[in-house]
């Protein structure tokens, strides 16, 4: 394509008000070039700041989870990938009895979620106002008999807890295992006389595996989670007493949504999967 001058060279010659008239008005399409330029820019600078601010959306901060003593093992799983799918965010678990961990929040703990092994330390909390939103249920759990390796006391089911000289420890009755204790031995007619009632499940089982107990009343999650350190004697009567697990962010969180977002995953397919991994039920 020939450019303006060679057309000029074999043409007639143009005018100094040709000249400055053609000049002019490639000065306004330069100019008018560069006010899209600008205008693209400031488009695009528009777009990075729309870019900027969604990521500024991302979510951050530390969230404190207060987690049911039987959860320990899939909350420290749930919470690892939790923070590796948020980079910003961290996750603090408080695992411990339900009936504690809703008595400390009641108290005025920090704390973003509550997950509990039961509805009624979760209507605790719920009563008190300070549930953000309704619980949603994420798991079930059921009871088993937890004996040292071999099962050296001869535990065969639920009626053999009764026998007076065996060792056999359950949770208080204010925790959800205790309230399921109860709630099995009355359907079965068994009358326990435990040496002790502890605080949580996990208490219970850690008297099995340090051989303090011949017998543990605990869920079949924390049998699963044990590995070899114990084995469990399933009962019929379990099925009387099945938990159901809610969790929800509560009022008081500092970081609302980060907190929503882990019960969200908590209960969402990434989090049904490590449960039911675990041996939990679905809700």
């Amino acid at each position: 394509m020939s450019t303006p001058a060679a057309r000029s060279a074999g043409g007639p010659v143009r005018s100094g008000r040709s000249l400055r008239t053609r000049r002019t008005g490639v000065l306004g399409t330069v100019a008018l070039t560069l006010l899209a330029l600008t205008a693209c820019g400031a488009s695009g600078g528009d777009a990075t700041s729309a870019s900027d601010s969604s990521g500024g959306d991302e979510l951050s901060g530390s969230v404190t989870v207060f987690a049911a003593a039987s959860l320990t093992g899939s909350f420290t799983d749930l919470a690892a990938d939790f923070e590796a799918a948020h980079p910003g965010v961290s996750v603090d678990l408080n695992l411990a009895g339900s009936s504690d961990l809703a008595t400390q929040i009641v108290e005025g703990a920090p704390a973003d979620v509550f997950a509990s092994a039961d509805a009624k330390n979760m209507s605790t909390v719920v009563d008190a106002g300070l549930a953000d939103g309704d619980p949603v249920d994420f798991a079930t759990n059921m009871l088993e008999i937890a004996v040292p390796p071999g099962d050296p006391a001869g535990v065969r089911d639920l009626a053999d807890l009764a026998d007076p000289d065996l060792k056999v420890v359950v949770c208080a009755p204010a925790v959800p295992c205790g309230a399921a204790t109860t709630t099995v031995t009355e359907a079965a007619g068994v009358a326990l006389t435990p040496v002790s009632e502890e605080s949580s499940v996990t208490d219970v089982l850690g008297k099995v595996t340090s051989g303090e107990a011949d017998a543990g009343l605990v869920y079949v999650t924390d049998i699963a989670a044990a590995g070899d350190a114990v084995e469990g004697v399933p009962f019929d009567e379990s099925t009387e007493a099945v938990n159901t697990y809610p969790i929800v962010a509560l009022t008081d969180s500092r970081e609302s949504d980060a907190a929503q977002a882990f019960v969200d995953y908590v209960a969402g397919p990434d989090g049904r999967a490590v449960l039911s991994a675990a041996g939990f039920g679905s809700p």
